[in-house]
């Protein structure tokens, strides 16, 4: 038991510390805007000013003064995670020795072009200042195609530092490093212990993570350090970091499943040292790409990357000969060293090279390196002359097949988990025992402790299952009292009736609770309509168009027609879509512009008199690389009597910066389809700029052809066994490599009232799967 006076003690010091506290935090107190700009007029080095807890909205914060080395100026909160600044808000930072701090921004976006910048006007910079805890967590402008940045660094000598940076959806670069002036220049900035959130992908130039410089200020030095930091599925485009100035180090940063690479795309002597990159087999993951002179890259970890050419685990460029600074410079005293390659499916060498990128790589260094995979041998692609590059103690796996011919040996490679997890190559082939650095960023060293890292979206599938009875309106009805992830379940065999548009905010299912099929008619010129935040998935349903408008531009599923920052999801199986005919031009997917999906998929499924096109993905008409759709799939599909394309998928322009469109299109039956008076695109299926296409195993009878224009990047394309009976032969244009194996003009001989194959067909297991051309049968 505690005595009297042990009690009294302990009160006493809890008081004493509640006291403390409160002082600390209530410091320069202010309410409202005025009060702050009162206390930033009259603020002396040492005086904090701290932020009364709650909601300030509309608030653009101009903070500057001239604080100390020993006593700076600080900005602060009366409680962290009690202070946010909404809406149209933002904070301008100038002066010297200025501390901003435990700043979240949330449920808005900048009226400007910045929501944090190191500048109060072109001529008041910050200097010797530091922004640390502060969280900027989805605040982006609505409109996807509105350029800001998050956080503008300019001046010299500032260091940002333990920030929550998460969830940038817009154009734009989320963090940049300005070098507009001479006074931003040689700036020693230091950014560290960041947490970068995700960033879903853009589809379109703009959206990297980090760029430091610009193509203007290629060859100014910025002497930055970005150091500890953790890039978390950073997959804006495919620059997640773009270094586009000179004397800049990358050292102990983690890219965790990051679609992209750390891209040298301009400026020289770039250290890069020490970083660890995990793609753990995701689409795209890369690591390094060196472009430019006198760039080192040592001491890297790199494991399960699967991006291919410029997004490789390791890319090394051609240049233009004589290039200006803002194209492709030679790679020159390049040195590569000491870097570590685990089930990395890609090294690529001389990438780019093309009649415009005809430098090679000259007076380089690649020595000392680890090569490592359990499946793959044919690790490296060279594109053009290496003799520049030396090739010295490079160690690789038994089963590597460089196809150099010095500078690398073999060895019985096991790997072995060190201390902290990560998977280490040994053997006693190699001399060195490979180390990771103890200042490796992790999710947890970075960001603040304060502010959850934890993912809030909610998926398809993942909530309560809601049986609705059939009738008029009801699935309208209840979709109003749903939550995100719910499965809405409708009576098998029934008929829905709709005469309003079911608008779908967040993610939601809609599927049969049997085996035939729920059959949903609809008098409103769509059933659903996806808007921001929303998802929608439809499985085991029939859509009849009987009921429809007498209207031309019906769709059964269209998006907003307002900007969607939010990327949606649209999966379509096992469904029946028929008699869309009361008027020309009737769809069933209807996109529009600055809408992105980063998945459509359609599979099983029978399409039946139609006079419109299944899906065009095709309004991102600007030709400066963008696209309305990441990955889109068509698989074991039935079009028949459609009068327009069954898909329409566009990527216009010759900017690199972005990776798809991705196309699956497999063992489907199209019949009669794309003869349409109004079937502008001429084709049955018709592609421009896609680049990567997986064409295989369908049968095309009384059709259009498959148009594809084929332009940038090196597409990858495969047409692979497939079948054109009474239709159009396959279109190519396009400067670009592709290959068609297996084209065919036979009668597929179907069983009577089926698409299924007669035992008797020429196309039985005539598949490039050794399966049959067409629908996959069903066991």
């Amino acid at each position: 038991m505690f005595s009297r006076k042990s009690l009294i003690i302990v009160g006493l010091i809890f008081c004493c510390l509640i006291s403390c506290n409160t002082k600390k935090n209530n410091e320069g107190l202010v309410t409202n805007i005025s009060e702050f700009n009162e206390a930033v007029s009259k603020a002396k080095p040492g005086t904090t000013i701290t932020l009364a807890n709650g909601v300030w909205h509309n608030t653009e914060l101009i903070f500057e003064g001239k604080g100390t080395k020993e006593n700076p100026i600080t900005l602060t909160v009366e409680n962290k995670g009690q202070v946010t600044l909404e809406g149209a808000s933002n904070l301008k930072i100038a002066g010297e020795y200025l501390v901003v701090e435990s700043l979240v921004f949330k449920n808005g976006f900048t009226p400007t072009n910045e929501v944090i910048s190191f500048r109060k006007n072109e001529n008041e910079l910050a200097n010797y200042s530091r922004l640390t805890e502060c969280v900027i967590d989805n605040f982006s402008n609505p409109q996807r195609d509105e350029q800001d940045y998050w956080i503008a660094i300019y001046g010299k000598n500032n260091r940002i530092d333990h920030n929550h940076i998460s969830g940038k959806r817009n154009l734009g670069v989320t963090l940049i490093v300005g070098l507009d002036t001479e006074a931003s220049r040689e700036n020693y900035h230091q950014i560290d212990h960041n947490y970068f959130g995700p960033r879903p992908t853009f589809g379109n130039n703009g959206g990297e993570t980090l760029r430091i410089g610009t193509s203007h200020h290629a060859l100014e030095n910025s002497n930055t350090l970005v150091e500890s930091n953790y890039f978390d599925r950073c997959n804006g485009e495919h620059e997640i970091i773009s270094n586009k100035s000179c004397k800049n180090t990358f050292k102990y940063n983690t890219f965790f499943e990051c679609t992209g690479t750390l891209t040298m795309r301009h400026g020289n002597e770039t250290m890069v040292d020490g970083n660890m990159f995990i793609g753990n087999g995701k689409p795209s993951t890369g690591g390094v790409r060196v472009i430019n002179e006198k760039q080192t890259v040592i001491n890297n970890y790199h494991i399960g990357l699967t991006g291919y050419r410029f997004r490789g685990a390791f890319v090394m460029m051609n240049g233009v000969p004589n290039s200006p600074p803002n194209r492709y410079v030679q790679v020159t005293d390049a040195v590569v060293k000491n870097n570590t390659f685990i089930n990395c499916d890609n090294i690529q060498l001389c990438a780019g090279s093309d009649a415009e990128r005809s430098a090679p790589p000259i007076n380089s260094e690649i020595a000392d390196n680890i090569f490592y995979h359990e499946s793959k041998s044919n690790l490296f692609t060279v594109y053009d002359d290496i003799s520049g590059v030396t090739f010295k103690d490079n160690i690789s796996g038994l089963n590597i097949e460089t196809g150099i011919s010095n500078g690398f040996g073999k060895a019985d490679i096991k790997l072995v988990k060190n201390e902290a997890g990560y998977l280490i190559p040994e053997s006693n082939g190699i001399p060195y025992k490979v180390v990771i650095s103890s200042r490796i960023a992790t999710k947890e060293n970075t960001g603040i402790s304060w502010y959850s890292k934890s993912d809030n979206n909610m998926a398809l599938n993942s909530g309560t299952t809601i049986k609705v009875n059939p009738g008029l309106n009801t699935l309208f009805d209840v979709v109003q009292n749903s939550e995100a992830g719910d499965i809405i379940e409708l009576s098998s065999g029934t008929s829905y009736y709709l005469t309003k548009t079911i608008n779908i905010k967040h993610p939601l299912s809609f599927t049969t609770g049997g085996n035939e099929n729920a059959v949903i008619f609809f008098e409103k010129m769509a059933a659903f309509e996806i808007q921001n935040n929303g998802s929608l998935s439809l499985e085991g349903l029939t859509f009849d168009g009987a009921k429809s408008p007498d209207y031309a531009g019906n769709s059964v599923i269209r998006t907003s027609k307002n900007s969607m920052i939010n990327n949606y999801k649209l999966f379509i199986s096992n469904c029946s879509f028929k008699n869309l005919i009361v008027n020309h031009s009737f769809d069933v997917v209807k996109v529009s512009k600055n809408t992105f999906a980063d998945t459509l998929s359609i599979q099983n499924s029978t399409f039946n008199n139609i006079t419109g096109h299944i899906i065009a993905l095709d309004k991102e008409t600007d030709d400066i690389g963008a696209y309305n759709a990441e990955y889109v799939i068509l698989k074991n599909n039935v079009f028949k009597d459609v009068q327009g394309a069954a898909l329409r998928l566009y990527r216009g322009g010759t900017d690199e910066s972005t990776f798809g469109p991705f196309l699956e299109l497999q063992h489907n039956v199209f019949d009669n389809v794309g003869h349409g008076k109004r079937n502008k695109y001429n084709a049955s299926v018709s592609l421009y700029g896609v680049q990567e296409n997986d064409i295989s195993n369908n049968i095309f009878v009384n059709s259009k052809a498959i148009n594809m224009y084929l332009v940038v990047g090196e597409p990858i394309v495969n047409v692979l066994s497939n079948n054109l009976f009474n239709s159009d032969n396959l279109v190519v244009t396009g400067e670009q490599k592709y290959t068609v194996k297996d084209l065919w003009n036979l009668n597929p001989e179907f069983i009577e009232g089926t698409y299924q194959l007669h035992d008797k067909s020429p196309l039985k297991g005539k598949g490039s799967d050794g399966l049959d051309l067409g629908l996959i049968s069903k066991k």
